[in-house]
């Protein structure tokens, strides 16, 4: 299990169950109530006393600092159920309502979220703001810090930025997942000069199958002698004109088929009877 590429600044806190007993398939946004950095941070969580901690912290100017590692569940929401399943993320915020989080911080997080959920396989991020889904990850795998104790984390500010947080991460995703990169470019157009290859030479194969299954006659001496009197009576009566004839009227193409060589042999039979 990796950590995020984004972290800029680790402090591993001593509160923290290790490791996690659960497959990460939620995450849980906090506010951290200051504007904090991401060394602060890591000094709130260094001291056992504290008894709590985070994976991940967003500072004031969208630096990212790690405290627990992904493989380890941190304490941070005031239920173990939910933290062993959970990446926790404490984001710097004002200290008063509505706990507003700086542009910079709100950036941040995505760009987290997104790294998060592309190596922990989350497809998607899903809220419904209904705390009765809770562990229903397929319907929501997002939760806040107020479902599980009587607070206001993750605050109003970034409670009502769930939906917009959930769709900008999901675009971000969408958009990587239809991203082709150099090398499956290049990998895709080998296998369609490959293929493009594979079916010209089918291609060929069945043309001269056809040929020698299904022949087209060009003149009268091509006919097979089973079927020459009767093409050379439909000429005479003008039934068979062909497909190209010169400036005489003289028949340079018959251009018939082997299928048309036999009908006209068989209506011949017929009216001979």
């Amino acid at each position: 299990m990796s950590n995020s590429a984004l972290v800029v600044h680790t402090r591993i806190s001593p509160n923290k169950t290790s490791p996690r007993n659960a497959k990460i398939d939620t995450i849980t946004i906090h506010c951290v109530v200051g504007q904090a950095t991401a060394e602060s941070l890591g000094n709130v969580f260094a001291p056992t006393t504290r008894q709590a901690s985070s994976n991940y912290g967003v500072d004031k100017d969208g630096r990212v600092g790690m405290y627990v590692e992904e493989k380890d569940r941190s304490w941070c929401t005031s239920s173990s159920a939910n933290d062993n399943r959970a990446i926790t993320i404490e984001v710097a915020s004002d200290k008063t309502e509505p706990y507003k989080v700086t542009d910079k911080a709100l950036a941040r997080l995505i760009d987290l979220l997104v790294d998060i959920c592309k190596r922990n396989g989350i497809p998607r991020l899903l809220w419904k703001a209904d705390k009765s889904l809770i562990g229903q990850t397929d319907k929501q795998n997002m939760t806040v810090h107020r479902w599980f104790a009587n607070k206001s984390c993750p605050g109003t500010y970034l409670y009502n930025l769930h939906p917009h947080i959930a769709e900008s991460v999901n675009a971000r995703l969408d958009a990587e997942r239809n991203e082709l990169t150099m090398t499956q470019y290049e990998e895709l157009k080998k296998d369609i000069v490959a293929l493009t290859a594979s079916l010209t030479s089918i291609k060929n194969e069945l043309v001269q199958l056809n040929e020698r299954l299904m022949p087209r006659y060009k003149t009268i001496d091509d006919v097979p002698d089973w079927a020459h009197d009767h093409v050379q009576d439909a000429i005479d009566r003008g039934i068979a004109g062909g497909v190209e004839v010169d400036e005489n009227g003289n028949i340079v193409d018959l251009g018939m088929s082997w299928s048309e060589v036999r009908s006209l042999v068989l209506a011949g039979r017929r009216e001979s009877m």
